[in-house]
């Protein structure tokens, strides 16, 4: 008599993932892996350092006149803001290699498998994505702004926390940083090249304001300013710059006279649109592609 011995097989259940499953199984994924945290940590890092560095080193020493209170507020903003820009491009990353990553390994098409709608996938992709990066972004900020002012204070100049649009600012900061990875997400899933999709962001948040500012030339016309404007990276400084009149120390902020976009509402519009297109793109390419 022999024994054979047998190895039980996967039986189907007829039951599919729900969506609370699915978004659990998103979140074990962008945690367990290590670059996640390097790069959230450097995200922390880059903001509370750079912030610190530019707080410490600022002053109205110097400047002639009576300082009035919303250039202080300005340059509060600045500074707790300034590496905001760079950061985004350290979230960009972050979004394209959540689901790039997945293709480059093939653990995609076992994604696919346990979803297989593939959309809910996506959402719950975007959703964990967003929270973590919305959470650490915050975090820093918290960290960086008692800093800030710290530091701005021992150089004489006060920042009151009392202000509503220094609030606004700080938080639309957070907001940008979200949306640009986000984005960056989008376009990973489009091109589902880890490489192709960091050059496309870097291109797209980083090197199309410069190329078109050396076509343009120094003096551009009106139209040619407000084509600029709807670019990613110029309508989210509309997010983080303070509503006031004298812009202190960015001179690249958009000018609101004459200009298509003058509020933080209408770049956030502006922002939420680039997203929502390219996400869709990526939503309906997700459907029609093979794994």
């Amino acid at each position: 008599m022999s024994v054979t011995d047998t190895q039980p097989g996967f039986v189907p259940t007829g039951r599919t993932l729900g969506f609370g499953g699915t978004i659990h199984a998103e979140w074990v994924k962008l945690r367990s892996l290590r670059s996640t945290w390097w790069v959230l940590g450097s995200l922390l890092a880059v903001t509370v350092g750079v912030g610190a560095q530019v707080s410490s080193s600022l002053s109205f020493d110097g400047v002639p006149g009576v300082v009035s209170q919303d250039a202080r507020q300005d340059l509060g903003v600045y500074s707790v803001t300034v590496s905001t820009d760079f950061t985004a491009l350290i979230v960009g990353v972050l979004g394209v290699l959540v689901i790039t990553g997945e293709y480059g390994t093939g653990t995609i098409r076992s994604a696919f498998t346990a979803v297989p709608g593939r959309l809910p996938m996506l959402w719950a992709k975007v959703l964990v994505f967003a929270g973590a990066a919305f959470v650490v972004s915050a975090a820093s900020f918290a960290v960086a702004v008692p800093i800030s002012v710290g530091l701005l204070a021992g150089n004489g100049v006060e920042v009151r926390l009392d202000d509503p649009h220094y609030w606004s600012a700080v938080l639309g900061s957070t907001a940008y940083l979200v949306l640009v990875g986000v984005t960056a997400l989008s376009i990973g899933a489009l091109l589902r090249s880890t490489s192709g999709a960091i050059a496309l962001t870097f291109g797209l948040f980083l090197a199309a304001p410069l190329a078109l500012s050396l076509i343009l030339g120094i003096s551009p016309p009106d139209w040619a300013q407000n084509l600029m404007a709807l670019l990613p990276s110029i309508a989210g400084k509309l997010l983080f710059s303070y509503p006031s009149a004298q812009n202190w120390v960015d001179l690249s902020a958009p000018s609101p006279d004459g200009s298509w976009l003058s509020e933080p509402w209408q770049g956030l519009l502006v922002l939420i649109g680039w997203s929502a297109v390219l996400l869709t793109a990526a939503a309906v390419l997700l459907r029609r592609r093979d794994a």
